[in-house]
């Protein structure tokens, strides 16, 4: 697979994160790229786990190497635990403030991906992708958990999924996404 723009910039992303020892995994359209159909995306999106009230650390030191994209980036960051920020190559980078338990648990599931050789970027699972995008619950989200379920559906842990999405649901309050979610997990099943 030849390295685009969107996969420099995630591996440009990804070399400082190391560098700083930092705990993190590539989400989004990066790791759909990996568990569904690849699709054209314009950014790269990670969780980055920072916990509750050291954010301003992280941000300072990621607003120090990468560009705003706004002006007040790092009180959107706090306010929203989304910092908005460039790599070199211009491509937008969103990073995720994670601190819930969920969000630690799919960094520790987060396994390596292999773009060339030698390459690798570090993605969450194909369970946690499809928690992440019932959680967000946007149109473009439920087309790209289709195309992990066809891709993935043999090799998915289903009781995983409803194990992560549930308590996260109840937060949200939103308990319809789980039913969708579980009807298409059975119609997947009986074409599979």
């Amino acid at each position: 697979m030849p390295i685009n723009h969107v996969f420099e910039a995630a591996l440009e992303l990804q070399r400082f994160c190391e560098s700083q020892q930092y705990r993190f995994c590539f989400i989004g359209a990066v790791a759909l790229q990996r568990w569904g159909d690849p699709r054209v995306t314009q950014d790269a999106d990670l969780t980055l786990l920072t916990g509750f009230g050291e954010e301003e650390r992280f941000i300072s030191t990621l607003v120090g190497h990468f560009r705003p994209r706004r002006s007040d980036a790092a009180e959107f960051a706090l306010r929203n635990r989304v910092l908005l920020l460039l790599a070199t190559n211009d491509v937008p980078i969103d990073i995720a403030l994670g601190g819930l338990p969920f969000e630690t648990r799919t960094i520790d599931r987060a396994s390596p991906w292999q773009i060339k050789p030698g390459t690798r970027i570090l993605t969450c699972s194909a369970e946690d992708l499809i928690v992440h995008k019932a959680f967000a619950n946007r149109g473009q989200d439920w087309p790209d958990i289709e195309r992990v379920l066809m891709r993935q559906m043999n090799r998915l842990n289903v009781d995983l999924i409803f194990e992560e999405l549930r308590p996260l649901l109840q937060l949200k309050e939103e308990p319809e996404i789980e039913e969708r979610l579980r009807k298409m997990i059975e119609e997947e099943q009986a074409n599979g």
